[in-house]
């Protein structure tokens, strides 16, 4: 054993050996030495204040590192002025893991500008290799960001090669975006990919898609072909954590049918538009809807233009569908006709009065009675009102509240005039239109048609859509007499765009800009306009269209486009020849879909046609009560109905794909 003066002299000799050891460290702590403890490979948790900071108490050889994580730490929240600042002051020599974060930076910056080409041209300099973890999932996620996520095979490739790189929530989102891109495709998109062959992956989710689109009218063996593609494809991403919306296609079961409540105001104003709806709905359930079809579709030989539906906020279908339609004698009929007769024939169907007493009560009889299933109301504030009853019966309400709200037993089918122009954007946009003008009426109707149409524009990736309103018949006239005309020119239409919020994807933040360029105060440039869409009645168009043609050269090749607004009865050869090369809209029952039914309906109706189109919505109603738990629960089933090619999105609000057809050398032929 050592003496303790021995031991007392060795511990005297290792104290100061120990505090310059901890001298040493603290300084080393705070001198150029610091740089390895900055990481801008790694992830940004700190606020852009703390790194700012940073920058302002580090030397050179740290200040550029502190300076790009202060960079991506004011991106993140949303400040680009700050961000562009920064970006300005960094120094021109950076190392070879400084340049390959400023790559992704300045991408961030373009993104959240907008500037979608500038960022790919960006992120096309990056060594994907030469990056970290961390990097590689921001670097794809600003790929997908910077596509707008339109469906691609670019697309697909990003989300598939940052698959691997996630976990927990970003893992799913990234099966179920990856999922949503691949739906999206037309069939003529996936008809054109070129795959590598070792892209097993990417294979796999085609065949996936392959295997949906062949079963998705059938849950059952949708449920059976999912888990044998599952046994082919099983370490496909998507076999070992299936997208969210097929996932839900396992536990799928048949809404009950036994049972259905009708919901409808036998009294009142929009007692007439019940009637119409309570026979299709009739008709369709007592199968009478297949009556053999004539050559040709009658002739009206009456007209009743000016059937307009109440304008209030509780209308039940919009001015674009009331009014007549001219004959379609001369379009050729498709071989396929809309589903119109599917169902439980045998189902009890009680009819309620909703214009007797209030919602709750009847909503409360219903339940009572042992409903499965309610159709209806038909009311708009009659449909807000059961929307936030937190009912536990399946709803199919035939109308939508102002604002949707997703409910997992309530859908929402309506003849909105939102919806017309929304599948108006649609098709102007399929045809390769880029730049837009929407002449509406000067009303709160030519608003909500605006405000729709410029939202789904954006949505689809199209530029702000320009807007001229108009006053009427008699202001139109006075311009025609005086040969003042219709200029293609119009002011922005300033809406708020899905793409203006945050954009979140594999926990990388995109911030829309915290200011966007004012609009011009004078009316833009006609220079640029590709499309009008014109939502007016007949006669009104009758004005415009050479209106139009009074301003521009006869060399113009403007495409136009008009709502069912303007699709009346009374159409005779000279309005068609005048209307020619127009595209216009209108439910395929009146588009020539079906000439069996659509004598039948022209005849209990008496050739009102706008009565006719509510005719073929209670028989939509039907089928689509059918086929509830299919619309609510299976991805990418649709029904062709005689309002449209059916559809839900995730809200279960029904969207129609309407029929288009032309004039065209005084006929009316169906556009391909």
């Amino acid at each position: 054993m050592l003496p303790s003066k021995v031991v007392r002299h060795k511990a005297g000799r290792l104290v100061p050996v120990l505090l310059a050891g901890l001298i040493l460290a603290a300084c080393s702590g705070q001198g150029p030495q610091q740089t390895s403890n900055v990481n801008i490979q790694g992830p940004a948790t700190g606020r852009s204040d703390y790194y700012l900071q940073q920058v302002q108490q580090s030397s050179d050889d740290s200040k550029t590192d502190w300076q790009l994580l202060a960079i991506r730490a004011l991106l993140k929240e949303g400040k680009y002025p700050q961000a562009a600042n920064q970006l300005n002051q960094l120094p021109q020599q950076l190392s070879d893991v400084q340049q390959q974060e400023l790559l992704l930076l300045r991408a961030q910056m373009q993104i959240g500008q907008q500037n979608y080409s500038g960022a790919q041209q960006q992120l096309g300099q990056v060594k994907v290799g030469d990056l970290s973890q961390d990097q590689q999932v921001r670097y794809y996620a600003l790929q997908i960001a910077a596509a707008q996520n339109r469906p691609s095979l670019p697309l697909l490739r990003a989300y598939i090669a940052q698959e691997p790189l996630l976990k927990g929530a970003d893992h799913q989102s990234n099966i179920d975006a990856t999922w949503q891109a691949l739906t999206q495709m037309t069939q003529d998109q996936i008809n054109s990919l070129v795959i590598n062959a070792d892209e097993n992956t990417l294979q796999g989710w085609l065949d996936l898609l392959n295997t949906w689109r062949a079963n998705s009218q059938d849950p059952q063996m949708l449920k059976a072909a999912i888990q044998d593609w599952q046994t082919r494809y099983p370490q496909n991403p998507g076999a070992k954590t299936l997208p969210t919306q097929l996932s839900q296609v396992q536990n799928f079961t048949k809404a009950s049918t036994n049972t259905i409540a009708l919901l409808l105001p036998l009294n009142g104003q929009a007692q007439v538009f019940a009637n119409a709806i309570q026979k299709g709905f009739n008709d369709a359930r007592n199968g009478v809807l297949n009556a053999p079809a004539p050559q040709a579709a009658p002739v009206p030989t009456a007209a009743d233009a000016s059937a307009q539906p109440p304008a209030d906020a509780n209308s039940v279908v919009s001015p674009a569908v009331a009014g007549n339609t001219p004959p379609q004698t001369e379009q050729p009929q498709p071989a396929a006709q809309p589903a119109v007769a599917q169902g439980n024939s045998n189902a009890q169907v009680k009819v309620y009065d909703t214009s007797s007493q209030p919602i709750a009560q009847v909503m409360q009889q219903a339940q009572q009675d042992g409903a499965t299933l309610v159709v209806g109301p038909l009311l708009k504030n009659d449909v807000e009102t059961v929307a936030n009853s937190n009912t536990p019966l399946n709803v199919l309400a035939l109308n939508e509240p102002e604002q949707i709200q997703n409910h997992p037993n309530i859908c929402y089918f309506a003849l909105s005039p939102e919806d017309e122009a929304r599948d108006a954007a649609h098709h102007i946009y399929e045809q390769g239109k880029r730049q837009p003008l929407l002449l509406v009426p000067r009303s709160s109707y030519g608003d909500r048609i605006s405000k729709a149409f410029a939202q789904e524009w954006q949505t689809l990736g199209g530029s702000t859509v320009l807007q001229q309103r108009f006053g009427g018949v008699g202001e139109l006239k006075q311009g025609i007499n005086s040969g003042a005309g219709i200029a293609l020119s119009g002011t922005p239409l300033n809406v708020e765009p899905a793409q203006s919020q945050s954009v979140a994807i594999a926990g990388l933040t995109i911030p829309a800009p915290q200011t966007s360029a004012p609009a011009p105060a004078a009316d833009a440039s006609s220079a640029s306009v590709d499309a009008v869409y014109i939502v007016a009645s007949q006669d009104e168009l009758q004005l415009i269209k050479p209106m139009i043609a009074m301003r521009t050269s006869s060399r113009n090749n403007t495409a136009l486009y008009a709502s069912s607004r303007s699709a009346q009865a009374g159409a005779g050869p000279d309005f068609r020849l005048e209307m020619d090369g127009l595209q216009f809209s209108d439910i395929p029952l009146l588009s020539g879909s079906n000439p069996g039914l659509m004598q039948q309906a022209a005849k209990s109706f008496n050739n009102d046609y706008s009565l006719v189109r509510l005719y073929a919505m209670g028989i939509d109603a039907w089928t689509l009560a059918n086929h509830f738990n299919q619309m609510r629960q299976v991805p990418g089933f649709a029904i062709d109905g005689n309002t449209g090619k059916l559809n839900a999105d995730t809200d279960c609000v029904i969207n129609r794909k309407l029929a288009w057809n032309q004039y065209r050398q005084g006929q009316i032929v169906p556009v391909q």
